[in-house]
């Protein structure tokens, strides 16, 4: 693929971004608001954004963490120690290296924000279980199939109808910076 036809690519995908709630579809500038509006309250309250997923998505989650920790002065936290992670998964399983350390950290209130390119992702999935079993609100970023288990188990959801995981990743990436930009925005505002 020619880069000018990578380029349109991505845009196409990232003018499709859909954003749900649990009453279904809503406008996307609607729901950045809603996610501003949720950060800004939460941070209000000395609460924690927890942001998980998996290879590239983890990176994400731990650059947005430093970025809103740093540049918006919001709590955040990231489940990335390498002895954290072997630990769980060694002695509980994989499938719990975000689910266990939420359950020990998370407040109701805080925020999960769950990475994933497929959506299927089994840790990041019961992530946003545990989440809202503690009474955290539950941020999914999804894209491959519409239908994925992170997207079903969101309150608030942004999915990019991206067919491979580079589309996926490059678009979560300019999903989560604009958000990113909107709450340090708001905090030199």
């Amino acid at each position: 693929m020619a880069w000018t036809d990578m380029v349109t690519c991505l845009a196409d995908c990232l003018a499709r971004l859909e954003v749900s709630n649990g009453s279904g579809p809503m406008d996307v500038e609607a729901g950045f608001k809603h996610l501003c509006h949720a950060s800004r309250e939460l941070k209000r309250r000395n609460g924690t954004i927890f942001l998980v997923g998996n290879g590239a998505s983890a990176s994400m989650a731990s650059h947005v963490a430093a970025d809103l920790a740093k540049n918006a002065h919001i709590r955040t936290e990231v489940f990335s120690d390498l002895a954290l992670i072997t630990a769980v998964a060694n002695d509980i399983g994989y499938d719990q290296v975000f689910a266990e350390p939420l359950r020990r950290r998370m407040q109701p209130g805080d925020m999960l924000v769950g990475i994933s390119s497929s959506g299927n992702s089994p840790n990041v999935v019961n992530a946003a279980a545990m989440a809202r079993e503690l009474g955290g609100e539950v941020v999914t970023l999804t894209a491959m199939e519409p239908g994925n288990r992170l997207r079903q188990a969101g309150g608030l959801n942004f999915y990019l109808p991206g067919g491979t995981y580079g589309l996926a990743e490059s678009g979560h990436a300019a999903v989560l910076h604009h958000w990113i930009d909107m709450m340090v925005a708001d905090c030199q505002g």
